[in-house]
């Protein structure tokens, strides 16, 4: 086993509990902001939202599956990038396509639809894709990784709180309307606190293997952003909404990856140093290839 591989990041189970609460109040934060009617205004675009949807779910695990083959990298870095490549879009993907002047509806239906697919698709990408890289399939085998407990745990994770929160939104809209904003902000700052907790907790580690992956997530990331926007320039779609399925693609909920890393592959070092430097590195990404789209208005479809 390759040095990297056999390195364990430190999280105390606590904090681990505590931080799934965190995720879950994060997801319920951002679904207060959603409404029933939004999946229906989706589905009067379904070729957009579709593609999208194909994008995040299908192609991009199968991509990154090539891209495991052609670079080769640490059995435990091949399998974080199939970790963060099954994981739903980010929550901020939605203001990175507002910005980049996008369609924002579209991102916030395939944001909320990948979320919804992500209960079955994440376990299900995670086991197909990891069993075909011998290397990684060998990690699989010895964590011995029950889809069934990744899928209950996926919906403890996403699924109950974005039912909650649309729930919530629906039947008591006033107070999800004023509740949306300070419940975002307060979510994903302690998010971001855990987070930074645990990269301090490990920052030895973390210094001494980030540079294996620094390159690895930058052209994974890379891949993401324009395979996202070539399928939807291929398919016929419009600039803003080409713009959308790109950063939707780029934008994975590395959170989700971290702590399914704690809970099911015991902190592995190198699944963990991507997901992590993931999460901060797709921000970076995103708010540059968002700064440079939003000094170009998208044209006006005929």
């Amino acid at each position: 086993m390759n040095e990297l591989d056999a390195v364990r990041l430190n999280f105390n189970p606590q904090s681990l509990a505590l931080l799934n609460v965190v995720l879950g109040l994060v997801v319920f934060g951002v679904s207060l902001d959603l409404k029933l009617g939004d999946f229906k205004a989706a589905l009067a675009m379904p070729k957009a939202l579709l593609i999208g949807l194909l994008g995040h779910h299908v192609i991009f695990p199968a991509f990154t599956y090539a891209l495991v083959l052609v670079l080769q990298p640490q059995p435990s870095i091949a399998l974080g990038m199939i970790l963060v490549s099954s994981c739903p879009a980010g929550h901020i993907s939605n203001f990175l396509t507002h910005l980049a002047r996008g369609n924002t509806a579209l991102s916030i239906s395939i944001s909320a639809f990948s979320t919804v697919a992500a209960v079955f698709m994440t376990p299900l990408n995670i086991a197909f894709w990891g069993s075909l890289y011998p290397p990684s399939q060998a990690i699989l085998r010895e964590v011995a990784v029950n889809p069934i407990e990744m899928l209950v745990a996926v919906f403890l994770l996403l699924g109950l709180p974005l039912t909650l929160g649309l729930l919530i939104s629906h039947h008591y809209a006033a107070f999800a309307q004023r509740a949306q904003r300070p419940m975002k902000i307060f979510s994903i700052l302690v998010f971001a606190a855990f987070v930074i907790g645990a990269l301090a907790a490990n920052f030895a580690n973390f210094l001494r293997y980030v540079g294996f992956v620094v390159v690895v997530v930058f052209v994974h990331n890379a891949l993401a952003l324009a395979s996202g926007y070539l399928l939807a320039l291929a398919s016929g779609l419009p600039e803003r909404d080409r713009r959308a399925v790109s950063i939707e693609m780029g934008i994975q909920n590395s959170g989700l990856g971290l702590i399914l890393i704690f809970n099911f592959f015991d902190g592995l070092g190198g699944m963990a140093i991507v997901a992590a430097w993931w999460g901060i590195w797709h921000i970076i990404a995103g708010l540059t290839v968002a700064a440079v789209w939003s000094r170009r208005p998208p044209p006006v479809p005929a």
